[in-house]
C-alpha cells in the first residue's frame, strides 16, 4: 500500500531519536519515497549519514546550505510541504509540539510544517512530568482541534528513570497506522473488531485458582494486524505480560471468565467482528475463600460451576452483518467437535488448533491450524502466529465483502 508514496519524517531532539532510523528503513522496504528533516538538536542523537543512506535522499537540515562550489542553495520548505503525501513527526519533542502551536519559524522543519498541504502526524517522545504537564495537555488539546493527529506516545521506563506515558510509540507500530492511513479500500477500515486473549483465572482462594498456559500470543497477534488494517480494535485480555505494540488498540484486561463475559457484552451490539480466542475456563469453583485454604488430613472436593459461554452467547444474539470467529483446542475427534462448535454456538468459522501438533497450542510462536466453515475446511501449514492472524482476517475480510 505504501509503494510509491511520499513520507516527509521529521526528527526533533528526542532521547528515541534513533526510532526514526528503524521507521525510515520499514518506509523505504515498503516502497514508500522518503524525505528526512532533521532539527537543529536533532544532530545531538541521530546521524545524518545513517538517515540519508537508508533514505536514498539527502537529509534536510538547514534552509539554505552550501553546494559544491561554495553557492547558497535553498532547501524549499514550500515545495517541500508540497511534495509530502504525508507529514510524520517522530519524535516530536515538548518544545516542537509547542511551537506547532505557536507558529513559531526558527527551523527548517517547521517553516515546511507551516507550508504543509497533506495530513501532519505527530508522535510525542519526553519524560512523564513533561508530557503530564498542563502546558503540554494543553498544546495537545489545541493541535488536536486544528485537525493533527496525535500518535500516543507508549508506557514503559524513560530515559530519567521514571516509569509511565512518554515513550516513543514503536517504528512497526507507527508504520501501521501509516500503512492502513493509505489503504482506505480495506474491508476491516472503520470496523470495530473485539478480540478476546490469553487465559481467565477462576480463583478458588486468594492464592490458587484454575487456569491453563495460554500466553495470549495469538489474540494479541490478530489484534495488531487487524489495527494494521485499519480496524477500531478492542482486545480484552486475560492475564498476560503482553502489551499492544499498536497504540490505538484499545487493551482492556479481566481476570476471571465472568469479567471477560461482563466487558465483552458491553461491546456485543456495536461490534461488527468478534473474533473470541481467549482460552476461557469452563468451569468455576462454585464458592471461593476469603482466606487461604490450608492443607488439612483429609482430601478436599471441589464442587465446580459452568462459567458462561460468551462464543455461545454471541452466536445467539448475532446478527447479520456481524462476523463471529470462535477458536477450539482439540486433543480428540478434532473436525467431529469442531464442527459441533460450529453449529452450537452460531459462529463464521471456527479455528481448530491441536495439543498433539507440534508447534502448535500454547505459548509458542507458531501455530498450525485448520479454518473449519460448514462447507468446507482449509488446512493451514505451520505458520507465525502473525501469519496465522494474516490468514483468519482475510477469511474475515471475505466474509465481510460478500455480505455487502
Amino acid at each position: 500500500m505504501l509503494k510509491g508514496k511520499k513520507i516527509l519524517l521529521g526528527i526533533t531532539g528526542s532521547i528515541s531519536a534513533y526510532k526514526g532510523i528503524l521507521l525510515v528503513r520499514l518506509l523505504v522496504k515498503a516502497g514508500a519515497h522518503v524525505k528526512v528533516i532533521l532539527t537543529p538538536s536533532a544532530h545531538e542523537f541521530v546521524s545524518e549519514l545513517t538517515l540519508a543512506t537508508l533514505s536514498k535522499n539527502p537529509v534536510l537540515t538547514k534552509m539554505v546550505v552550501e553546494g559544491d562550489e561554495g553557492e547558497k542553495q535553498w532547501n524549499n520548505h514550500v515545495e517541500l510541504g508540497e511534495w509530502a503525501d504525508l507529514f510524520l513527526i517522530a519524535p516530536a519533542s515538548a518544545q516542537t509540539i509547542s511551537k506547532m502551536v505557536t507558529g513559531t519559524c526558527d527551523n527548517l522543519l517547521m517553516a515546511t510544517f507551516l507550508s504543509a498541504r497533506c495530513p501532519v502526524w505527530y508522535a510525542p517522545a519526553m519524560d512523564l512530568d513533561m508530557y503530564k504537564h498542563p502546558a503540554t495537555k494543553k498544546n495537545i488539546e489545541v493541535l488536536e482541534k486544528r485537525g493533527f493527529r496525535m500518535i500516543p506516545p507508549g508506557k514503559g521506563e524513560l530515559a530519567s528513570g521514571l516509569v509511565g506515558e512518554g515513550r516513543l510509540a514503536e517504528p512497526e507500530s507507527i508504520y501501521g497506522l501509516v500503512e492502513a492511513f493509505f489503504n482506505p479500500l480495506t474491508p476491516l477500515k472503520g470496523k470495530r473488531v473485539l478480540i478476546t486473549a490469553g487465559p481467565t483465572y477462576e480463583y478458588l482462594d486468594p492464592v490458587r485458582f484454575i487456569g491453563n498456559p495460554s500466553t495470549g500470543k495469538m489474540g494479541f497477534a490478530l489484534a495488531e494486524v487487524a489495527a494494521a488494517r485499519g480496524a477500531e480494535v478492542v482486545l480484552v485480555s486475560g492475564p498476560t505480560a503482553l502489551v499492544p505494540e499498536n497504540q490505538s488498540i484499545q487493551l482492556l484486561r479481566v481476570t476471571s471468565a465472568e469479567e471477560m463475559h461482563s466487558v465483552c457484552e458491553s461491546f456485543r451490539l456495536n461490534t461488527d467482528v468478534g473474533i473470541m480466542a481467549a482460552a476461557v475456563a469452563d468451569f468455576t469453583p462454585a464458592v471461593r475463600f476469603e482466606s487461604k485454604v490450608k492443607k488439612g488430613a483429609a482430601d478436599i472436593v471441589l464442587k465446580l460451576q459452568r462459567t458462561k459461554d460468551i462464543l455461545a452467547h454471541w452466536g445467539k444474539m448475532k446478527k447479520i452483518p456481524q462476523v463471529l470467529v470462535g477458536f477450539a483446542m482439540e486433543t480428540d475427534d478434532l473436525l467431529k467437535n469442531a464442527k459441533e462448535k460450529l453449529s452450537n454456538k452460531n459462529a463464521n468459522f471456527i479455528v481448530l488448533n491441536s495439543l498433539r501438533e507440534d508447534g502448535a497450542g500454547f505459548a509458542g510462536e507458531t501455530n498450525k491450524v485448520t479454518l473449519v466453515f460448514a462447507d468446507q475446511e482449509v488446512e493451514l501449514p505451520l505458520l507465525s502466529k502473525k501469519q496465522v492472524a494474516e490468514k483468519i482476517l482475510d477469511e474475515v475480510e471475505s466474509i465481510i465483502q460478500s455480505q455487502k
